[in-house]
């Protein structure tokens, strides 16, 4: 079914911000936390069906409004229609603008369409911004720092995607960029009332020298598989029923505080794929879980409640079997406790002490021979998105029907709330004998459905 969608690009243009940036702006320090970010571009797609009942919006009313709004937008985000300076440490704030582009589908959005992109997650790839795949990191840093997309279907509808560079925008400043967007198209936001995030990230977490600080294995490679992906749904009512078992029961396999439901989505998704490691590979093999965790609102500095940029620490969790039992309290106990002690600390730390934390975390946990660059160890990330809210990111036709995260560079479990928000939807990148045999399992379809 793939390759017989085309999406067939019409036009290319720049959207500027309505208002130049003042002078004073136009210069955009980047952080520390930006230095040590991906080297990557992060697409995202929404796909809007069209409502036959709101005939008020044409398609070219649409894109019209999705156009002015974005220019409003960035009068306000006006790094993001920058471009990276020479020497990577700033970006140049001069209004070269987000580059649009827009295309044509040449099939309907309809609910075959719906379907066979539900249950095929490769089909949502046609759709990233063009160019977007081919993007490296040697042409990271000429490439727009956001590109947006618009693919039209025939018969209304539309696939809205956009992309931006991981070394300058995180999840958080992407997925609340998209929103707040969302909110100034549908009600007509003006530029001046626009104001969500800050813009002196730098001032406190200045750049260092982090090819000193870190071994280059902690951020500058990752191991890359083929991965496939596939989505299914938690049942909210099973996951309540596992936290109930787990604190009232008494003896070894109780818990002792009332764990969320992202921990315990966590924990299942950890122990299946160690399941499949060791079905797979034959030994119980050590692992550690990417966690990423937002800073936003968790330090002693009030100006580094919203910061634009990225501002997460990917908090390392570590896993040593100690025999061939995998109980679920275990990992769920291990999440909160190394999640709960990192902002802790975080919550006390100075600037130059957190630096000093994320250096050593990464340098432990991400690099070296141990545990980072050993074969004999898994490694993924589990990215809880359930705050942002994106299934509401409505521009004024809807919501969206159907989402779609990340590049697949990386085996990652994606964790969102469903549109009634009861459950969580998971997307789960997996390296493909991996996602067979946890597709299988028993234990992990207990609290799931695909």
């Amino acid at each position: 079914m793939a390759s017989q969608i085309q999406v067939e690009i019409m036009s290319k243009k720049l959207i500027k911000p309505s208002s130049p940036t003042p002078k004073h702006l136009q210069n955009y320090k980047l952080s520390f936390f930006d230095q040590i970010a991906e080297k990557t571009h992060m697409p995202f797609v929404l796909f809007y069906p069209n409502d036959p009942k709101n005939n008020s919006n044409t398609t070219d009313s649409m894109i019209q409004q999705l156009e002015e709004s974005l220019s409003r937008i960035l009068t306000h985000v006006y790094p993001a229609a920058g471009r990276f300076a020479p020497d990577k440490c700033s970006i140049i704030c001069q209004d070269e603008g987000v580059q649009l582009i827009k295309a044509k589908v040449n099939r309907r959005m309809d609910d075959e369409f719906l379907q066979q992109a539900h249950n095929n997650l490769d089909l949502a790839l046609d759709f990233w911004p063009q160019g977007i795949k081919d993007v490296d990191t040697t042409s990271l840093f000429t490439t727009p720092l956001m590109v947006v997309q618009i693919a039209i279907f025939q018969c209304g509808g539309l696939a809205l995607s956009t992309s931006a560079a991981h070394p300058a925008m995180d999840g958080w400043t992407n997925f609340t960029f998209i929103h707040e967007w969302s909110k100034v198209c549908k009600f007509g936001v003006p530029a001046e009332k626009i104001n969500f995030m800050s813009f002196d990230l730098a001032n406190i977490f200045g750049p260092r020298d982090i090819t000193a600080m870190f071994e280059a294995s902690a951020i500058f490679a990752g191991k890359r598989s083929k991965l496939v992906a596939k989505k299914f749904v938690v049942d909210e009512v099973s996951v309540s029923k596992l936290r109930d078992k787990l604190t009232n029961c008494k003896g070894s396999g109780s818990i002792c505080f009332k764990p969320s439901r992202v921990e315990i989505i966590t924990a299942i998704l950890w122990r299946a794929q160690l399941r499949a490691s060791q079905a797979i590979t034959g030994e119980m093999k050590r692992s550690v879980m990417s966690f990423p965790l937002s800073l936003r609102g968790k330090l002693k500095y009030p100006e580094a409640a919203n910061p634009f940029g990225n501002f997460i620490i990917e908090v390392p969790i570590a896993y040593e079997p100690k025999d061939t039992k995998m109980e679920l309290q275990d990992f769920i106990v291990l999440i909160r406790e190394t999640v709960q002690k990192t902002v802790d600390y975080c919550g006390e730390a100075s600037a130059d002490e957190l630096v000093a934390l994320v250096a050593n975390l990464y340098n432990k946990s991400y690099g070296g021979t141990e545990w980072g660059a050993s074969d004999d160890v898994e490694e993924f990330t589990c990215s809880s998105l359930s705050r942002f809210h994106m299934q509401e990111a409505d521009f004024g036709w809807g919501n969206p029907n159907l989402m779609h995260f990340g590049s697949r560079h990386h085996q990652v479990f994606w964790l969102y709330s469903t549109q009634c928000g009861n459950s969580i939807v998971v997307q789960m990148d997996l390296k493909e004998n991996y996602m067979d045999f946890i597709q299988h399992d028993q234990q992990f379809l207990a609290f799931t459905k695909f």
